[in-house]
């Protein structure tokens, strides 16, 4: 495994009832806002990503869940890496950026090709996202979940969980990666989740995951039985243009548009889904 590094050089330009100790941090996201992440978020490199800004909000999103450099940060499940263009430049000059996907070996996989560029994900990441970052490879650790260094295990500040939680359930892990997740972080350290929010009154079938979407109490309750308690919550990443209701789930929606041309400007005015954002630390 690859030996966890510390950089010290800064970048200069890149229906449950919520319990009583929450509360409604959106401003706080506004406030904790800096010039490094600004400029960041700025950034030439992220000409294709700005477009969605608007609807995922990262400078807010990242305050509120108290995101800053030199913390050590591990981003589940970064897929297409939006949100890690943003993190690795934020994170890696005075911290530590780690991704983390699920275990493989619980993995059921089509063919041999998908199962070999799962299982050597943990190698390819890091050079993936140097070049996507212009960050060297070398500060950059990517592990399955099952596979974190033991000098690493209750040292992580923050993980963040954007959009991932109905592909846990939908794979039958949950349980498990939270639980994994768990064991990574500090006493005193946070997870900050952005899912995809369905209605309080949403039927199984659409608040399930196989449509993409939650309930907020479901996700505060998969939290709470697996070790966590929610300390705030904030609407930043709402919107309620989304009803949430779709044959296709949330893939009818922007970005990617599973309907294709059809109903395609009705889709685009509404946006992107509606986002629970929530903030939980571990319980003892």
């Amino acid at each position: 495994m690859r030996k966890l590094l510390i950089a010290s050089a800064s970048l200069a330009m890149l229906g449950m009832a919520v319990p009583a100790a929450a509360r409604d941090d959106a401003q706080n996201g506004a406030e904790m806002v800096d010039s490094t992440l600004t400029a960041i978020l700025a950034h030439d490199r992220r000409a294709g990503d700005k477009a969605r800004d608007v609807y995922r909000h990262p400078a807010e999103t990242l305050g509120f869940f108290g995101v800053k450099p030199g913390q050590t940060v591990v981003e589940y499940g970064p897929g297409g890496g939006w949100y890690t263009r943003i993190l690795v430049p934020y994170i890696a000059g005075s911290g530590q950026y780690v991704a983390v996907n699920a275990d493989s070996s619980k993995s059921n996989f089509p063919n041999r090709a998908r199962e070999a560029r799962a299982k050597g994900w943990p190698e390819s990441f890091p050079e993936t996202a140097a070049k996507w970052t212009g960050v060297d490879a070398d500060k950059i650790l990517a592990f399955e979940s099952d596979e974190m260094p033991d000098e690493m295990k209750g040292k992580v500040d923050r993980i963040l969980i954007f959009r991932s939680l109905h592909g846990m359930l939908n794979n039958n892990n949950a349980d498990s990666e939270l639980r994994a997740l768990r064991e990574m972080l500090a006493d005193d350290g946070m997870v900050g989740v952005v899912q995809h929010r369905a209605k309080n009154d949403a039927s199984y079938a659409m608040s399930h995951g196989t449509k993409g979407y939650l309930k907020q109490a479901t996700v505060i309750a998969l939290f709470e039985l697996n070790g966590f308690e929610l300390v705030s919550q904030s609407e930043i990443n709402a919107n309620a243009k989304d009803s949430s209701d779709y044959d296709r789930g949330v893939w009818t929606l922007p970005p990617v548009l599973a309907l294709g041309d059809k109903d395609k400007a009705k889709y685009q005015a509404i946006g992107e889904s509606d986002r629970m954002t929530l903030l939980f630390k571990k319980r003892p």
